[in-house]
């Protein structure tokens, strides 16, 4: 009677324990959840979520003639996944992660890699692509590894802040910035995603505050590898005459063969007047005249169906994504957060520009899509990754600058 008392009071203990240990779980997980709730930045993902829902309605419009049901069905799903993994990547403290910046490194290295033995080509040539049975999408490896480099590049700026100009920290960001472009040059050939990463390295050493001396040395080191490259072969010869034509229009006079797609996009954009045609009514839209009008020239679909206006909407909606985000940044009160969130924005204004460029015949044809409007389940995975970084910024303040957290408006 003794043994089964003392074993009853044994359990009961134990059993105690547990609860206190459960009841301690929810209490962590509630005020995970609360936290979340009342710090995330609700009005940058409500203007992500404007565009997405205006990009699907294009996206179904843009691809009507082909059927749209499963374009629309596959970008619905990966919006889906993108909210949960913005979610997810919001509790995870991005200054604690760039501590592991060399296994990052590794990680992205290896990702890229795979490209090489598994990698699958676009309509573009470039070897960009992992298709992953069972995913209604592929994957451009690219895409999120623009993400760790970020965090990477601005891990470094952060260790040598007091000395950013010295010869260590440039010397590390050099290598770190080799192996990404070195990677996806060669193994993808994409050279527009690594247009992506110089931009974005660029514009964060501007806000990081390199010296001039050093932008003027990157300049001239430039001026002797670009010609290296473009003789190279690296360089296709469509690549170069994408590039050639806007400055030489002698090479395609009648827009019917280099410049053939930005051509029809014209016409599309310049055929929507103020309002446009109408969901569904555009002229070229509507018999798919537009080349990849449901991804890379999906603002000539805007333009055409919803005019001007649609398209100043179109602007609006990914200049105020973009200005929020530098907002978050500014608020921080952390170097390292301030230049992730001019990194995260510098990539999305490259690809703007050079996206809506693409269509108005003014940037070459380089196959970036506009973020959050164009279809791929790939390009909005990897967008609600980035917006979920930026979540994490306001989840995980600096201690000096989480009162001012507690006030910022929604």
């Amino acid at each position: 009677m003794k043994i089964f008392l003392f074993t009853s009071r044994r359990e009961n203990a134990r059993m105690v324990v547990f609860i206190l240990l459960l009841s301690r779980k929810e209490s962590t997980m509630l005020g995970a959840i609360k936290k979340f709730f009342s710090r995330t930045d609700w009005v940058l993902l409500g203007l992500c979520l404007a565009a997405s829902i205006f990009g699907i309605v294009m996206i179904g419009s843009a691809s009507n003639y082909h059927g749209a049901s499963s374009y629309v069905s596959k970008q619905v799903i990966a919006l889906v996944l993108g909210l949960i993994l913005y979610v997810l990547i919001s509790f995870v403290d991005m200054e604690i992660l760039a501590e592991h910046q060399t296994l990052l490194v590794i990680f992205s290295a290896l990702f890229l890699a795979m490209l090489y033995p598994l990698g699958v080509e676009g309509d573009t040539g470039n070897r960009s692509w992992l298709s992953i049975p069972g995913m209604p999408f592929m994957i451009q490896p690219a895409e999120y590894c623009k993400i760790i480099y970020i965090i990477v590049v601005a891990r470094i700026m952060t260790i040598y802040q007091e000395r950013i100009n010295s010869l260590p920290c440039v010397f590390r960001i050099g290598v770190v910035s080799a192996i990404f472009m070195g990677l996806i040059v060669i193994i993808s050939k994409d050279a527009g995603v690594a247009l992506i990463y110089v931009f974005t390295l660029v514009i964060m050493a501007l806000a990081g505050g390199f010296s001039f001396i050093w932008f003027a040395a990157a300049g001239a080191g430039l001026a002797v590898i670009v010609p290296i490259l473009w003789n190279s072969g690296l360089v296709r010869e469509d690549q170069k005459e994408r590039i050639m034509v806007l400055f030489d229009e002698s090479i395609d006079p009648l827009g019917i063969d280099v410049r053939w797609q930005t051509s029809r996009s014209l016409n599309a954009i310049t055929g929507g007047g103020l309002t446009g045609q109408g969901l569904f009514q555009g002229t070229q839209i509507q018999s798919g005249n537009v080349p990849a009008q449901h991804t890379d020239f999906i603002f000539a679909a805007i333009g055409e169906e919803l005019g001007f206006l649609g398209c100043a909407l179109c602007i609006i909606l990914l200049i105020a994504i973009i200005l929020r985000i530098l907002y978050v940044g500014n608020h921080s009160g952390s170097y390292f957060y301030r230049m992730v969130c001019v990194g995260i924005a510098s990539t999305l204004m490259f690809q703007i520009i050079i996206n809506i460029g693409m269509c108005l015949g003014v940037m070459p044809v380089i196959g970036l899509t506009l973020p959050f409007f164009s279809y791929g389940g790939s390009s909005i995975l990897s967008l609600y990754i980035a917006m979920g970084v930026i979540s994490s910024v306001r989840l995980h303040p600096s201690p000096d600058a989480q009162q001012r957290y507690l006030r910022l408006p929604v």
